[in-house]
């Protein structure tokens, strides 16, 4: 039953209304998914980080999920980021969704109660994966914000006991760490990068011989970074490595770290996504409203950093923001010298 996760998902936003972000606006997600399901992305990944998947309760997950299965309405795949810190709620979530049709489903790991490698297997990974024989099961390894890993030896007897797990998203940061999954999961698991600066690296490197990225840039440039990942997948390097660089300054401000004065000396800022993609976004004249807090603004030196990465973009590669200047019938210049656009969406104090 295994099926071949190749080419771009996007980490998909999910639109919030109101001044703090109250409620979903889903005509203005159904917009966004058909921006990029005409981009040609072989996928969407519903309620990731980028979806504000932390800030949304549990009702909004599951309801945004549903109702984009519905947008896409089997034009690419659906994945279903149900994953939670209790293995009760995601079989709970993951009941729902696949009720409506949902084929494959991602599992971050279990965020700051922090089991071992193996508990994630035994009480996590594997339960919901004998559940839903029939669903594609994705771990999502991202260390960095869950405290905690699945590590390749676990993954290697995931892969071996469930027949439906045969993929993962990597967002370790470690070469090593994917070079030893590709070792022990075998050559024709899927890794799937989780980290956009990244996937050059590791779709060009024969150890890894990434499948493709779920990426949080394809928010804004899903043609461009579809078509980089089918020109590596497609063998084209040159063509691959040309168009990474066209998208490398928007790879950089996935995360923005700036260096901010205080009343008591300088500190580190770090905005991480979705807010420097959000606020992008919102700048370009998107459909997209504020993130939820606990997340806020962007300072105003973190603002001007991802509008220098989109303004070189433009000037270099103009045709990366094309598809989003049509559909959204919008002036990418003019957005990005206004500094009225600018308004409210950085903190002026």
């Amino acid at each position: 039953m295994a099926h071949t996760f190749e080419g771009c998902y996007t980490a998909s936003v999910t639109p919030m209304t109101g001044e703090r972000g109250e409620c979903v606006d889903y005509e203005s997600l159904q917009r966004l998914v058909e921006f990029q399901v005409a981009a040609g992305v072989s996928g969407i990944l519903a309620v990731g980080t980028t979806g504000e998947s932390p800030t949304l309760n549990w009702e909004e997950h599951s309801e945004v999920i549903i109702k984009m299965a519905q947008f896409v309405g089997g034009r690419c795949t659906v994945i279903a980021g149900t994953g939670s810190n209790s293995t009760e709620e995601c079989l709970a979530s993951t009941h729902r969704v696949v009720e409506h049709g949902v084929g494959a489903i991602l599992l971050v790991e279990p965020y700051y109660n922090g089991p071992s490698s193996i508990e994630i297997r035994k009480e996590y990974m594997a339960p919901v994966a004998r559940e839903f024989p029939g669903v594609e099961v994705i771990p999502y390894v991202i260390p960095g914000r869950t405290g905690t890993q699945l590590l390749p030896e676990d993954l290697a007897i995931l892969k071996e006991q469930c027949a439906n797990v045969n993929a993962v998203k990597e967002a370790s940061a470690s070469l090593d760490n994917m070079q030893r999954t590709r070792e022990v999961c075998g050559p024709d698991f899927d890794i799937l990068s989780g980290d956009d600066g990244l996937t050059q690296t590791i779709m060009t490197d024969g150890t890894v011989g990434a499948s493709g990225v779920v990426s949080v840039v394809s928010n804004v440039a899903p043609a461009a970074v579809q078509q980089m990942t089918r020109a590596f997948l497609d063998g084209n390097v040159e063509a691959g490595n040309r168009l990474a660089g066209a998208l490398r300054p928007l790879f950089d401000i996935v995360t923005v770290k700036t260096q901010e004065d205080s009343a008591y000396g300088k500190r580190l800022c770090k905005a991480r996504n979705p807010l420097p993609v959000k606020s992008l976004m919102r700048l370009l004249g998107m459909p997209v409203g504020p993130v939820r807090r606990p997340l806020g603004k962007m300072t105003p030196s973190g603002l001007e950093t991802v509008v220098d990465a989109a303004r070189k973009v433009w000037m270099n590669s103009p045709e990366v923001f094309e598809p989003l200047a049509k559909a959204f019938a919008v002036d990418i210049e003019e957005r990005l010298s206004n500094l009225e656009r600018r308004r409210g969406l950085c903190y002026e104090d």
